[in-house]
């Protein structure tokens, strides 16, 4: 059953497990951090992945850290998947086992049976499986994806299926996951999510678009004449380069402070170019502000995110705060406003709140702006976002109180 007590819009499960998949680093994090911002270069991959905090037994001193966990035969059980890695992009499987994808971003979807998930950092996934398979015990495991010349944490990890009643002397089988560069295993696999879009559960998706919007996605070097190689790796969009303030951006906007931050960030990039062709690697300059975009209360928005080729093309996980998206079209190479559009599926889109631009590709999502306040949008690679790869929207309010940001707490720690 689902939280409000009612009945879920699919088969009962037997039980439930939450399935958090994560990152590790055998050194202190923040360390690692500091000290790849001042050579401007990225951090060292993690050591190891996690399933709930354990890496398993593919890993060295791992065999006792390991989550196992007991189902019966014959019966349902629901497996609520969170990505907490901070910047990998993961195949998740479980050997001998079919998994009915139900649920993204805690929103339903039509059902549908599949060998292996993509869910990207920031993303959940609720799936049912069947104990259906010979009494046993059986690998789930997961490992990035990764279809782009970046250095990722390729390593595998582990949690075991465990049929009740088996010894555990029994060595588990493993799952068959693709290779982390199988482009079209993750572009199938987002193809099929889909919106349940029943009368309980319908995709309100925006037919009427008030302001449509185009973003750029890209990474970036900035002189820095203190780094290694005399230059700071960075990240942008339409070239602009996010610059956290020392404020708050929903305190400046509801206190109206001057100086925090302005409202003019581009609706599309200063300069057109062929985005996906050739790796970019000159003029890796971007411009540096704390730049965001007013949007009218109830408008509705389309946003085309496009991948770009400078330095290098790479599939990039965004999440919107504040709202969920319906995403309603997505491809391989340059955007078409011509001829795109008509491939939208404005019916039963998948609605979600994190969704990944493919790799030299584009994304296209729309939503209602009918959440006053200042909601960030960023990339969810920890990297990425870290790098100014980030903006934010700035949601006036409505007509009345109910349509206004609330004031703060009294309480509210200043920021």
């Amino acid at each position: 059953m689902s939280k409000e007590g009612r009945m879920f819009p699919f088969p009962q499960p037997h039980g439930e497990t939450k399935i958090i998949l994560g990152e590790w680093w055998s050194s202190d994090v923040e360390t690692l951090v500091n000290q790849a911002n001042k050579l401007g270069l990225p951090p060292p991959t993690s050591d190891s992945h996690t399933i709930n905090g354990k890496p398993g037994p593919l890993f060295p001193c791992s065999s006792k850290h390991t989550f196992s966990m007991e189902v019966e035969a014959g019966k349902t059980y629901l497996l609520r998947i969170i990505n907490a890695a901070l910047n990998d992009e993961l195949f998740f499987a479980i050997a001998g086992h079919n998994m009915t994808v139900v649920e993204i971003d805690a929103v339903y979807t039509k059902p549908f049976t599949t060998r292996v998930i993509l869910i990207a950092p920031g993303q959940t996934t609720n799936v049912l499986i069947k104990a259906d398979q010979p009494r046993s015990r059986y690998f789930m495991a997961a490992r990035p994806f990764m279809d782009a010349p970046v250095p990722v944490d390729n390593k595998t990890v582990t949690a075991i299926l465990h049929y009740k009643g088996i010894p555990n002397t029994v060595l588990p089988s493993m799952p068959k996951l693709p290779a982390p560069n199988n482009t079209n295993v993750a572009l199938r696999y987002n193809n099929r999510l889909r919106s349940l879009n029943s009368p309980q559960f319908p995709a309100k998706v925006p037919l009427k678009v008030d302001r449509h919007l185009f973003y750029t996605v890209g990474l970036g070097a900035n002189p820095c004449s203190s780094c290694q190689n005399g230059t700071q790796l960075t990240a942008s969009l339409n070239n602009i380069t996010f610059v956290m303030p020392k404020v708050g951006l929903l305190q400046a906007h509801y206190f109206h402070i001057k100086g925090v931050f302005k409202t003019d960030f581009p609706d599309r990039p200063p300069v057109p170019f062929n985005y996906t062709g050739v790796p970019l690697t000159a003029n890796l300059g971007t411009s540096l502000g704390t730049r965001l975009s007013k949007v009218a209360f109830n408008s509705t928005i389309e946003l085309v995110l496009q991948d770009t080729n400078l330095l290098t093309v790479e599939s990039h996980p965004f999440h919107l705060h504040g709202f969920n998206f319906f995403v309603v079209g997505s491809g391989v190479g340059n955007f078409d406003p011509s001829k795109d559009p008509a491939k939208f599926n404005l019916v039963d889109p998948p609605e979600r709140n994190t969704v990944g631009v493919p790799t030299g590709g584009w994304t296209a999502i729309r939503f209602r702006a009918d959440n006053p306040g200042v909601w960030f949008m960023h990339c969810h690679l920890e990297l990425h976002t870290m790098w100014g790869l980030k903006m934010a929207f700035v949601v006036e309010n409505g007509k009345s109180p109910e349509e206004s940001i609330i004031p703060p707490p009294k309480d509210l720690p200043p920021c």
